[in-house]
């Protein structure tokens, strides 16, 4: 198993558990992504991503995508795609 890093939370939503991710690589629903930080460390499959509100299928570099997560996240944590 490989881990590629492909993001960084700038933001997360405690209310509606929902993080901001600076994307720098691709990203795609369907990929399991694990966050990584100093008090933060799960893996979790992506069900759905939106950029606006607006659900998208992909992501790309530079984009800012918006993601429910199944625990907190931190401002700072690294987002890395698992490559089986």
């Amino acid at each position: 198993m490989e881990k590629k890093p492909i993001g960084k939370v700038s933001h997360f939503f405690t209310h509606i558990s929902v993080a901001v991710i600076d994307v720098t690589d691709t990203l795609n629903v369907g990929d399991t992504i694990s966050f990584e930080g100093a008090s933060t460390n799960f893996q979790q499959k992506v069900d759905s991503m939106q950029i606006e509100k607006k659900s998208i299928q992909s992501a790309k570099k530079g984009q800012a995508i918006g993601m429910k997560t199944n625990e907190r996240v931190r401002e700072g944590d690294i987002v890395y795609k698992i490559i089986e």
